[in-house]
């Protein structure tokens, strides 16, 4: 049974008066949502697709959905991306025998409109802003380590209509808002890809490792033993801003968020994070970055005009994975895997208070999150 839990920041302050003591104050309770919000989450240990509501009360389950194939093990839904204007979504599922498949989905009904098949192991991915594409990572986790590929699928025929080879063990697909440019990280070869989204070639790529950084033209070359420990990067995530000049990336090995100037193709800055920072999100302001930092279970606020970090705000359980933020940017959602047996968790994080304001039980290993909607409280 999927189980909720609704977590309060409270402040208690104890009266100091003469006798008779003054009774302590009531807990200072945050503002409930002026708004409900629908958020989509996908627990890849049980094929279960969470449409959560969270509002004026403690949130809660509007709908489980299953996806995948098989219905003895696990498909693994890994990525989940909700369309522009909404009505539809769409779900990687990473197992396969071998390959894995792209689903399409109605997001009011959950009813299903559509699959193909892609690569080995397809994780995260993005629409393009007109709707017409998606992006796909063919991960390759399980696989040789060497060069995989981004599937470009037709998102109304849901047909793959190009295979752009890339790097060793993509991760992390984003676009820039014009629809332009995609992004994605290469695990193994310390690099930021961009892909030409009107070409389907590979535009340039930059290497990540410390003391080595550089962009160059094409694709990188492999590199699957890595780079030297003492500068090693492995970046599992790119993160465009909103005025399309800089790409965030998330160093999963040196806790560190590196700033790539576009126009330059050049490092920016490095800015410091939390333990094995690991997933990236901006607000719709381009003000604030928060990142999921996966080995020390917690959620980096960082301001981005000076890149220090507001707040790192503890998840309830291990290993936190994804991140979103509401169309106001009020609110962050953080997807939290959990630990062994325990559930999955959804974590709501007011960018206002910099605090966790509620969290809902989901499936286990939860990990691919977007976000739908807001809509008038109910």
């Amino acid at each position: 049974m999927t189980r909720w839990g609704w977590t309060v920041g409270a402040g208690l302050a104890l009266g100091c008066a003469a006798a008779p003591p003054a009774p302590a104050p009531a807990p200072v309770t945050p503002a409930a949502p002026a708004r409900d919000y629908l958020v989509l989450i996908a627990a890849e240990a049980t094929d279960q697709i969470t449409l959560a509501r969270f509002g004026a009360g403690a949130p809660k389950v509007e709908r489980v959905q299953l996806t995948g194939l098989n219905p003895n093990e696990p498909d693994g839904p890994h990525g989940l991306a909700v369309a522009p204007g909404g009505a539809t979504f769409f779900v990687t599922t990473a197992h396969g025998t071998p390959f894995g498949s792209l689903w399409k989905y109605n997001t009011a009904t959950g009813a299903q409109l559509g699959r193909v098949e892609l690569g080995s192991f397809p994780a995260s991915m993005q629409v393009t802003p007109d709707g017409h594409y998606v992006f796909v990572v063919n991960f390759n986790l399980h696989g040789d380590m060497v060069p995989s590929s981004v599937s470009i699928v037709a998102a109304d025929q849901m047909l793959e209509v190009a295979r752009v080879e890339t790097c060793t063990m993509p991760h992390g697909s984003r676009l820039n808002a014009a629809g332009t440019r995609q992004y994605s990280t290469c695990m193994m070869d310390e690099a930021l890809v961009e892909i030409d989204a009107t070409s389907f070639t590979v535009a340039r790529h930059f290497i990540l490792t410390k003391g080595g950084e550089h962009g160059m033209a094409g694709t990188p070359a492999a590199h699957a033993m890595g780079a030297p420990a003492a500068g090693k990067c492995s970046p599992t995530w790119a993160q465009p801003s909103p005025d399309g000049r800089h790409v965030f990336v998330a160093c999963n090995a040196s806790n560190e968020i590196v700033d790539v100037d576009v126009v330059s193709w050049t490092l920016a800055r490095r800015i410091p994070a939390g333990t094995g920072v690991y997933n990236l999100a901006l607000t719709h302001d381009g003000t604030r970055l928060i990142a999921t930092n996966k080995r020390a279970q917690s959620v980096s606020i960082i301001d981005v005009a000076s890149g220090r970090e507001l707040a790192r705000i503890p998840t309830t359980r291990r290993f936190p994975h994804g991140a979103v933020v509401s169309d106001d940017d009020r609110y962050a959602f953080i997807s939290v895997e959990g630990y062994g047996s325990e559930p999955g968790t959804l974590e709501m994080i007011d960018l206002r208070r910099l605090e966790r304001v509620a969290a809902l039980d989901v499936g286990q290993m939860a990990g691919g999150i977007d976000f739908w909607r807001s809509e008038a409280r109910r």
